[in-house]
């Protein structure tokens, strides 16, 4: 059986101290409560640096510039209707204050504690590889 591929670009935004943060996904979604890295889908014709960059602005009201964005690691993931193809880029610079605009919430959590936090299937595979960067 062919899936869709959705491309999807997701950010790990790491602070000062090292931390990371990852969102709730909202009442209403697939995966409703579950922890992510932010991002989302890229746009039909859309470069995935350019929509990380707007997602992160709607999201979290933080701006980045490209040089900005790191390539880390990516997620290839096949769910039932859709298989999913997500790059994960560091990102350590952004200009503004993150502010929680779409999620249930939000949290800045130490690389060796995002296992406590139950993610989509997708994400966790990348959750070893911030371990062994952080």
């Amino acid at each position: 059986m062919t899936l869709p591929v959705v491309l999807v670009a997701a950010a790990a935004l790491v602070d000062a101290d090292g931390r990371v943060l990852i969102a709730q996904r909202p009442e209403g979604k697939q995966l409703a409560g579950l922890w992510e890295f932010p991002g989302g889908k890229v746009e039909r014709g859309e470069r995935p640096e350019t929509a990380l960059i707007r997602e992160l602005d709607e999201e979290l009201g933080i701006q980045v510039k490209e040089a900005c964005l790191a390539p880390f690691v990516f997620a290839s993931h096949a769910y039932e209707s859709f298989h999913l193809l997500m790059p994960l880029w560091l990102i350590r610079r952004w200009d503004g204050v993150v502010t929680n605009r779409h999620h249930a919430a939000l949290a800045w959590v130490r690389p060796n504690r995002l296992r406590d936090y139950p993610m989509p299937p997708a994400d966790l595979p990348l959750v070893a590889h911030l371990c062994d960067l952080l």
